[in-house]
């Protein structure tokens, strides 16, 4: 049951109230003074306060309702206050409202104007407390995970991301060959780095080799090794990346660049775990636990003829699918927060907002770069949004055609005069429901009119 406070010397206002509110399931407390208030605000759960401003008799000046709210905001800072009054000066109440006073509604009230109001407010910090609630039990599963396994400094805050790093951890110690799958500069060495980490070979080499920087005539020298003289300009014998990684973990990052001569020569790797250098016929032993990635659409590759499925399944035993950052934008904050720590620099909220905006294509690593610009753009060490230098491109979402857009949403929301629970009626959708998509869509509770 959602409770409402109310806060008022008059008992015919407080039994009018409480009547109203209770006729759309609202239960309501109520109190005769500021001391009363403040003392059951201190022993119940309350998630809205409508408060008078004036108690003392012949009193009008609001002065008494100010402190009164003052005290309400210095023990829940996040508790939206409503003031109503017949009486009070109405600078005094437009300043409360500039101090952070959900509204200012004047005696007699309209009781639509009023119930949209506190309807609004009540989805509002119930959608806060559902959020706080997700992260504190976020933060908690993070905790205990990171208490188990090393996360490698991993930073991530998404729940989607949360299933890739605990998954990672989970099959860290089993020996089978792991694929990660994702766009390029997403974190997916990162996530090799989690598994090695929490392998029973941790403690040897972790070595990463980028496949589509190996020049197509030396693959076989750069994984395997090769004898002196075996190819033009080769003077000494060298290692090749099996054996540096000798009996710990080899990471072939975008292993689908891999030509198909290299790919026959792995597959036969991993199948004998038997390996020649280039120019020997010594026979030598790969003890090398595989892990590899791609951005690329491998099935795809089968059917084209650039990627053989033999070598596809040998490589596939676990996958791990590491989203783009637009579909895992809960990350931003914190990563951000990471870029920019030790620098002395911050972000404005105007910054931040447009973080979030952005639909990142270059993932992690185009975020790190454009924090790294505007930290050395920016005055007064808080970057601004015209200091990311970033337009702004919507991020496309996926939703079935009955699903409103955000136009479609903002409509509802005027025709209804910002009274959610109406406009979520003319949608066809619950009230949960339409807050959910005012989050998807950025539409902030100050887009309400909650007056």
């Amino acid at each position: 049951m959602r409770t409402i406070l109310i806060i008022d010397d008059n008992p015919g206002v407080c039994e009018a109230l409480s009547l109203l509110f209770s006729l759309h399931d609202i239960h309501a407390l109520t109190a005769s003074s500021p001391e009363a208030g403040l003392e059951l605000l201190g022993r119940e759960p309350v998630s809205l306060v409508v408060a008078d401003m004036n108690f003392t008799a012949d009193t009008t000046a609001g002065a008494e309702g100010a402190a009164l709210f003052h005290a309400i905001r210095a023990r829940n800072p996040d508790l939206p206050v409503i003031l109503l009054t017949a009486w009070t000066d109405l600078a005094t109440a437009v300043e409360l409202v500039k101090a952070g006073a959900a509204d200012y509604l004047a005696k007699p009230w309209d009781d639509a104007k009023l119930l949209a109001t506190v309807e609004n407010l009540l989805e509002l910090a119930e959608a806060a407390r559902e959020a706080t609630t997700r992260r504190t039990e976020r933060n908690r599963r993070r905790e205990q995970l990171a208490a188990r396994f090393d996360l490698c400094g991993f930073i991530y805050a998404a729940d989607v991301t949360e299933r890739v790093v605990t998954m990672a951890c989970q099959i860290a110690r089993a020996n089978a060959p792991v694929l990660i799958t994702g766009p390029n500069g997403a974190g997916k060495e990162r996530i090799a780095q989690i598994v090695h980490a929490n392998s029973a070979v941790k403690a040897a080499p972790f070595v990463a080799v980028n496949c589509g920087a190996l020049p197509n005539d030396l693959v076989e020298a750069e994984l395997f090794g090769a004898e002196a003289g075996a190819y033009t300009g080769s003077t000494r014998a060298r290692e090749g990346r099996f054996e540096q990684a000798d009996g710990g973990t080899l990471f072939l990052d975008e292993i689908g660049n891999l030509p198909l001569a290299g790919q026959i020569k792995l597959l036969r790797v991993l199948e004998t775990g038997d390996y020649q250098r280039l120019g020997s016929n010594r026979v030598r032993k790969a003890r090398v636990r595989v892990l590899s990635a791609t951005n690329a659409d491998l099935t795809q590759m089968i059917r084209d003829g650039r990627f053989r499925e033999d070598l596809y399944y040998r490589l596939n035993v676990v996958e791990l699918n590491l989203p783009p950052l637009a579909e895992r934008m809960d990350d931003v904050d914190p990563l951000a927060e990471a870029f920019l720590r030790d620098s002395g620099v911050l972000l404005s909220p105007g910054a931040r907002d447009l973080l979030h905006q952005h639909s990142w294509p270059g993932n992690v690593r185009e975020l790190k770069n454009v924090l790294e610009r505007a930290r050395l753009l920016c005055q007064h060490a808080v970057i601004q949004p015209a200091d990311l230098g970033l337009n702004v491109v919507a991020r496309p979402v996926s939703r079935s055609l009955d699903d409103p857009s955000r136009e479609a949403v903002l409509a509802a929301l005027a025709r209804a005069g910002g009274m959610v629970s109406r406009a979520a009626q003319s949608l066809g959708l619950s009230r949960q429901a339409l807050y959910r998509r005012m989050e998807r869509f950025g539409i902030a509770g100050d887009k309400l009119d909650s007056r």
